[in-house]
C-alpha cells in the first residue's frame, strides 16, 4: 500500500506527450487553486503562469489571456508546472483550439458534448481529471460523458515507483463505435445513436447518460424487465451491501414495493435513466442518513450498470470482474469501452470505481502521496499496457502494489453480448 501521509510539494511537474498524428494539438489545464481560496485558475499558454479570471460583467465573456498550451510535433513532450489544484482537468484539442468562456462569479463555461450550439461541439477534444493537494495526486481517465481522444496516464513517485493507465490505442474510438453498432444490431436498443459523426468519420461516442440528455426517450424501458426480476428475487431473499465504510454490511428486502434497508432508507425501482446517471430517481441524494445512503447508492448503481444483482446477493464483495456486463440488459457502452482500453480500465459510469475490497481496479486511476512526475499522453499512437503493476481501488479506499514492469502492446477486441 502506498503512503499518502507525507505532504506533497506545492507544485508538480506535468509532462504532456503528443502521440497524435497532428502538430496542431493544444492542452488546457483548469481547476480550483487550493492555496488561493479555491479560486478558479487556468494555466496560461506558457504552461507555468497562473491566470485567475475576474468576474465579468456579462455571461459568455471570453478569457482575457491565451490558455492554449501548444504541444508541438507528434512524439514531442511539453513540460508544464501546476500548483495544488482541486477539481482539475487537463483538456486536449486536436487540429483546433478550445473556447472557454466566463460567467459572472467568475464561473467557467467548459466545452460541452451535449449542447449542439457550444462553439466546441464539432471539434475533436477530450480530458482527464485530477486533484493535486497536500496529501496526494489522484487522477483518472474518464468516459463518464463520452469517448473521443485516447489519453494515458503515468505517475512516477519520488521513490521511483511507477503507475500506468494505458487508455485506448489510436483507433480506440473506431473500436467503440463498431462495438456500439454491433450491439445495436443484436438488440435494437439504440446504442448506435450514441455515435456522433463529422464529415471525416466518428467524432465521439456518448455515454448512455449523455445520450439521454440529448434524447430523453433513448433507452426508455430498457432495464424494466431486469429491475422487476431483481425486485422479485429480493422479495424472498436478502440483498447484502457492504458499504466498505463504518456502516459495514447492510441488508435489504423488498417491502411494499421498495428495496428497504431497515432503519436506513429505501429505494424505489430505478429507470434506465436513473441507472445510467447514478444520480436521479432513487439514486438522488437522500435527505436522511445521507452519507450511509450514498454508500449504498454507489454500490447498487454499479451493480445495476454491470447487471450483477441476479448473480450475486452480496454486493460488491462476491463480484467477479469476468461476470460484469455478462447478462443483458446491461450497460453495453461500459462493456465496450472497457474492452477497447488496453488494460481494460477507465471510468465508464459515475461509480465505476466500486469493486470488491482488495479487488482489481476498474476505474483507470493513479494516485500517490509523493508524486515526482505526472505524464499525460494524448493520441494513443504508441499506447501500451504495463503488466505486473496493479492498482486496486475501491471507492474511498486505495490499495496500490508495485512490481517489476514489462511493457507490451496489444490490440483491443470487442465481443458482442446477446
Amino acid at each position: 500500500m502506498c503512503s499518502v501521509s507525507n505532504a506533497t510539494t506545492t507544485t508538480l511537474s506535468v509532462a504532456l506527450v503528443n502521440q497524435t498524428t497532428s502538430s496542431n494539438v493544444y492542452a488546457y489545464i483548469t481547476g480550483q487553486a487550493i492555496n488561493n481560496n479555491n479560486a478558479l485558475v487556468l494555466l496560461e499558454s506558457d504552461g507555468k503562469t497562473l491566470y485567475y479570471p475576474t468576474s465579468p460583467s456579462s455571461a459568455g465573456t471570453p478569457l482575457a489571456v491565451d490558455c492554449g498550451i501548444p504541444l508541438g510535433a507528434p512524439g514531442s513532450t511539453t513540460n508544464v508546472t501546476i500548483p495544488q489544484i482541486a477539481g482539475g482537468r487537463i483538456w486536449f484539442c486536436i487540429n483546433d483550439t478550445l473556447t472557454f468562456l466566463l460567467n459572472p462569479g467568475p464561473g467557467l463555461v467548459e466545452p460541452s458534448v451535449s449542447n449542439t450550439s457550444d462553439p466546441n461541439y464539432n471539434k475533436t477534444w477530450d480530458f482527464c481529471e485530477f486533484t493535486f493537494n497536500s496529501s496526494q495526486l489522484f487522477s483518472n481517465i474518464t468516459y463518464v460523458d463520452f469517448v473521443s481522444v485516447p489519453i494515458a496516464l503515468t505517475l512516477l513517485s519520488t521513490s521511483g515507483a511507477s503507475q500506468h493507465v494505458s487508455g485506448m490505442p489510436a483507433d480506440g474510438l473506431t473500436t467503440v463505435c463498431n462495438g456500439l453498432i454491433a450491439q445495436n444490431e443484436k438488440d435494437g436498443a439504440g446504442w448506435d445513436q450514441l455515435i456522433i459523426s463529422s464529415a471525416s468519420g466518428p467524432l465521439r461516442a456518448l455515454s448512455p447518460n449523455t445520450g439521454i440528455v440529448m434524447n430523453p426517450s433513448l433507452f426508455s424501458g430498457y432495464y424494466a424487465d431486469y429491475v422487476n426480476k431483481v425486485w422479485s428475487q429480493y422479495t424472498d431473499k436478502s440483498l447484502t451491501v457492504n458499504t466498505q465504510a463504518q456502516w459495514g454490511n447492510l441488508t435489504a428486502t423488498v417491502v411494499n414495493g421498495d428495496l428497504d434497508f431497515s432503519g436506513v432508507g429505501t429505494f424505489s425501482q430505478p429507470s434506465a435513466a436513473d441507472i445510467f446517471s447514478c444520480s436521479t430517481g432513487p439514486f438522488a441524494g437522500a435527505p436522511n442518513n445521507t452519507a450511509e445512503m450514498g454508500a449504498i447508492t454507489a454500490r447498487l448503481a454499479a451493480a445495476f450498470n454491470r447487471s450483477t444483482l441476479l448473480l450475486d446477493s452480496n454486493q460488491p464483495e462476491n463480484e467477479v470482474v469476468s461476470s460484469y456486463y455478462s447478462v443483458s440488459p446491461t450497460n453495453h457502452y461500459a462493456r465496450i469501452v472497457h474492452a477497447a482500453n488496453l488494460d481494460k480500465k477507465g471510468y465508464a459510469f459515475p461509480y465505476d470505481d466500486v469493486g470488491p475490497s482488495n479487488g482489481v481496479d476498474q476505474s483507470g486511476a493513479v494516485s500517490d502521496g509523493s508524486p515526482a512526475l505526472f505524464t499525460v499522453t494524448v493520441g494513443g499512437a504508441n499506447a501500451s499496457v504495463t503488466t505486473g503493476a496493479t492498482t486496486s481501488h475501491a471507492k474511498g479506499n486505495l490499495f496500490i502494489k508495485f512490481h517489476i514492469t514489462i511493457t507490451i502492446t496489444i490490440t483491443a477486441v470487442i465481443v458482442v453480448v446477446e
